[in-house]
């Protein structure tokens, strides 16, 4: 089987991508298969790093936004539209693919919507409960519209072949084991592990109230805190910290991050857990049972982030607090309701544990032989 896989922009675009394209290859070693996508961004990283044939695009995405600046980029990327409908015939005429796979952003929508004026079978894979702009426009051109979750279906084309798989989840998400995390972390049987991150750039609002949660807790050895502040916010919480004269050095109990580069052995080990509400991140918190506390990003396109949190909260199987309605007060509050009382997060892990799809990929597989 030759099959293109495109998906770009962040990693939660990527990440599914390249879960599909590497269940493929295990069930079938002699497939044939190029990533396509923008060569300045990180899928271009990601995707050989996975060591997958990169074949680049470069497309820009619009801004709504009307100032000068976007303008220019405007313009620009109506030129790059222009070129990229060009490129994307070339590779398709020079690759010859049997199928072509997009999982979301700017960059899937000229290969997909060329594709399948050539007759090429498509389909694409959206993460989020809210669809993005690419998968609503390409809904009623592809072969199949595959769905992380069914309340997705209400915002695409009337007609869209839609198939609900959920989303793909890495292998070592769901099975590295918790007490053997828990032991290499240094976290005790009897603690109640609370993780928390905003992002491999951080966000302020989370440093801020979850370094508050800290100085008010902290003394409680039953509470371990594992936090990741992000590239740009590491001096800045241990600040937050300092001012209430709490030097981690001193406090097993509290491990700060720049980055979480083992989020398997963290999640594995986690009682509750404080974040965005990134369609993956959501995805693999169903899949390991985690309580949680969500703050949705509001500076993602359209809002998808609440959407996806509200699914959740909707199912009593999350905590959702708005971004313009965090306070560390409010924060600190849902955290204690929580750790009061067992029976509060072992509930919510049970309600969120029954939306878990784990066998997302199975499912995408059987999708792609039958079309």
């Amino acid at each position: 089987m030759r099959v293109i896989i495109t998906g770009g922009g962040t990693a939660g675009h990527i990440n599914p991508a390249l879960a599909i394209a590497n269940f493929i290859k295990t069930k079938e070693p002699d497939s044939k298969i190029i990533y396509v996508g923008n060569p300045d961004h990180m899928e271009y990283k990601l995707a050989t790093k996975a060591g997958f044939e990169f074949v680049g695009i470069k497309v820009k995405g619009f801004q709504r936004k009307i100032n000068f600046r976007n303008i220019l980029n405007n313009i620009e990327a109506i030129g790059l539209l222009i070129t990229s409908s060009q490129r994307s015939k070339k590779i398709l005429k020079d690759f010859k693919p049997d199928l072509v796979i997009g999982t979301g952003g700017y960059v899937t929508g000229p290969i997909i919507k060329t594709a399948a004026q050539l007759g090429i079978k498509t389909l694409t894979h959206e993460q989020n409960a809210y669809p993005g702009i690419t998968t609503r426009l390409l809904s009623k051109k592809v072969d199949r519209v595959l769905l992380a979750v069914k309340e997705a279906s209400r915002y695409l084309s009337r007609g869209s072949k839609i198939e609900i798989t959920g989303n793909p989840i890495r292998k070592e998400i769901l099975f590295t084991d918790r007490d053997k995390a828990r032991e290499k972390l240094g976290i005790s049987k009897n603690s109640i592990c609370i993780l928390s991150f905003g992002g491999s750039l951080g966000a302020r609002t989370i440093n801020k109230s979850v370094a508050s949660l800290i100085s008010k807790t902290y003394k409680n050895n039953n509470l371990y805190y594992i936090h990741s502040t992000g590239k740009f916010g590491f001096e800045e919480f241990l600040s937050l910290l300092n001012k209430q004269d709490i030097n981690i050095k001193n406090f097993s109990n509290i491990n700060i991050k720049e980055y979480i580069d083992n989020m398997d052995e963290c999640l594995a080990a986690a009682d509750i857990v404080i974040c965005r509400a990134g369609a993956i991140t959501l995805s693999e918190l169903q899949a390991v049972g985690r309580a949680c506390i969500l703050i949705p990003s509001p500076n993602v396109a359209e809002n998808h982030q609440y959407h996806n949190a509200k699914v959740l909260a909707d199912n009593n199987a999350a905590i959702l607090i708005q971004e313009k309605d965090l306070t560390d007060q409010k924060l600190y509050q849902e955290v204690i309701n929580l750790v009061s009382n067992n029976i509060n997060i072992l509930r919510m892990q049970q309600n969120i544990k029954k939306m878990a799809v784990t066998d997302a990929c199975d499912k995408i597989y059987n999708i792609i032989k039958q079309i």
